[in-house]
């Protein structure tokens, strides 16, 4: 693969080859803190990332914070860190400080950009859609017969104000012809934002294992959410709030109680080639038994395939320590996803 550093030298001999025909082209044009010149063609801005298609390396994601000069020959609209949204029919940066043709009386800096041509959810117009769906299936035929089926579908719809999420999950295992694993789950759960990063919302899960001897489990109830870090090198975002709990079982005694539930979501492209590395965590306290406490941890790491797929290696760990008798308390389960994001 060829490098940053490798794609801007080649890039700065080929302007200078080919500038007449560059000239002629129209072609847009950055320039770095390192003296070097990227042409080709603006795509895009966003977090704090550049990307322009070149001819000879395909697109490039440069860091905002590595441009000191720029000049994009299109129409584009700009949206400010001050919430403020511009229109110019040409973008240039000398200095590190924006030209805009129609803003004679106002300038700004490269800094105070957030993004060049937002989506119209991200200027307050309607929402964003969001999904992943995943599937991991394990077949072993010989001295032992086994099938595996793991599946996964989650759903975002996202605005400035609010937001939506849906995710299901489940599992059918079967060893020896004879069933031995079968559960479902199935979360909907809605947040409004407040000052912030600060949000609150309230949700609904319902869960069945039918060899944990559990029929149904109801989770319902409210929420105060907070997102701590949001840069893709590391995202964090926690909730916790009371709920009402009801558990159906098969053989035991139903239950009904209220507990403390919380949520912990972690990812990062640290690993960079556009892998994400994720923690899911999700706990309920059963506050009139306080020994009884149920978790879900899931770490994992995903990575690009092509199009929309992507591949994932993750473990979980279910732990119940108010099981059943006849029931294990932990269950840990290893898997390799198959998914496609959009």
């Amino acid at each position: 693969m060829i490098s940053l550093r490798t794609a801007r030298r080649v890039a700065l001999l080929l302007s200078l080859f080919f500038l007449p025909s560059i000239n002629a082209w129209s072609v847009d044009r950055v320039q770095l803190r390192d003296g070097s010149v990227v042409f080709g063609t603006f795509k895009d801005a966003d977090a704090g990332k550049v990307k322009i298609e070149t001819a000879f390396a395909g697109t490039l994601e440069i860091d905002q914070a590595e441009i000191v000069g720029m000049d994009v020959q299109s129409d584009l609209v700009l949206q400010m860190d001050d919430g403020s949204v511009l229109e110019t029919p040409r973008l240039q940066v000398d200095g590190e400080q924006l030209k805009l043709e129609q803003q004679a009386q106002q300038t700004y800096a490269l800094a105070q950009l957030t993004r060049i041509n937002p989506e119209p959810w991200e200027l307050g117009n309607g929402y964003n859609f969001a999904g992943l769906a995943s599937v991991a299936f394990n077949s072993q035929r010989g001295n032992t017969d086994l099938d595996e089926f793991d599946y996964r579908v989650e759903m975002l719809w996202e605005s400035l104000k609010d937001r939506y999420r849906l995710d299901g999950f489940g599992e059918i295992d079967e060893a020896q012809g004879v069933k031995n694993a079968e559960n479902w789950t199935v979360r909907g759960r809605y947040d409004r934002v407040q000052t912030g990063n600060w949000y609150w919302g309230g949700g609904a899960t319902f869960e069945q294992d039918t060899f944990a001897d559990l029929d149904l489990r109801s989770t319902i109830g409210p929420y105060l959410g907070r997102k701590f870090y949001t840069e893709p090198v590391f995202q964090l975002e926690a909730e916790t709030g009371l709920a009402y709990i009801s558990e159906d079982f098969a053989t035991a005694e139903d239950r009904e109680y209220i507990g403390t539930t919380w949520d912990v979501h972690m990812s990062s492209n640290y690993l960079g080639g556009d892998s994400r590395l994720y923690l899911d965590h999700r706990g309920v306290w059963n506050l009139d038994e306080p020994e009884n406490v149920v978790l879900n941890t899931t770490l994992g790491l995903a990575f690009p395939l092509f199009g929309g797929l992507e591949g994932a290696a993750e473990v979980t760990w279910d732990l119940n320590t108010g099981a059943v008798d006849g029931t294990e308390e932990l269950d840990e389960t290893y898997r390799l996803r198959l998914g496609y994001s959009w």
